[in-house]
């Protein structure tokens, strides 16, 4: 599709901090944060890029504990959307989550984030649970999926 996906460096902070502030949807974080991540090595830690003709048009961090993996956020840039994008991410996070011997990915979504839910149970997600008003600003459930590594293949 003509998206390279990368590690991310502690260089590509600012631009992930700014589409991180753009998209309402995205869990927000402070610089300390973000660069916290690339204080420890893998596999605590995956941070990945997607890049379109040398532009950053989306990123994904997820923590490992092992042997399991949470994808803590996903962000992909609004005119960047509908192009395959965060399923991209997604697979390559999935691949490197099993390659580094994972046995499941969890995560949380906004109940009105369709597209990202659309996404999740097209990779193979299974909607496992429900967090009330775990969301601010507005005040929303949030929805749990997760994902078995340990069988078949992790691309749909």
């Amino acid at each position: 599709m003509g998206h390279l996906v990368r590690s991310a460096t502690l260089g590509d902070v600012p631009e992930m901090m700014r589409l991180e502030r753009i998209s309402p949807t995205a869990a927000h974080w402070t610089e300390q944060e973000y660069r916290s991540h690339f204080a420890h090595q893998l596999p605590t830690r995956l941070a990945l890029i997607a890049e379109t003709a040398g532009e950053v048009g989306g990123f994904l961090i997820a923590r490992h504990m092992p042997p399991e993996w949470e994808l803590e956020n996903i962000v992909v840039a609004q005119e960047c959307r509908r192009r395959g994008i965060g399923a991209q991410l997604t697979q390559a996070f999935l691949a490197q989550a099993k390659q580094l011997s994972g046995e499941a990915v969890f995560l949380e979504v906004r109940e009105s984030n369709m597209a990202a839910r659309a996404l999740y149970e097209k990779l193979g997600f299974r909607q496992t649970g429900r967090r009330k008003s775990y969301y601010t600003t507005p005040l929303e459930d949030a929805v749990l999926y997760s994902k078995d590594l340990r069988s078949g293949s992790v691309s749909a």
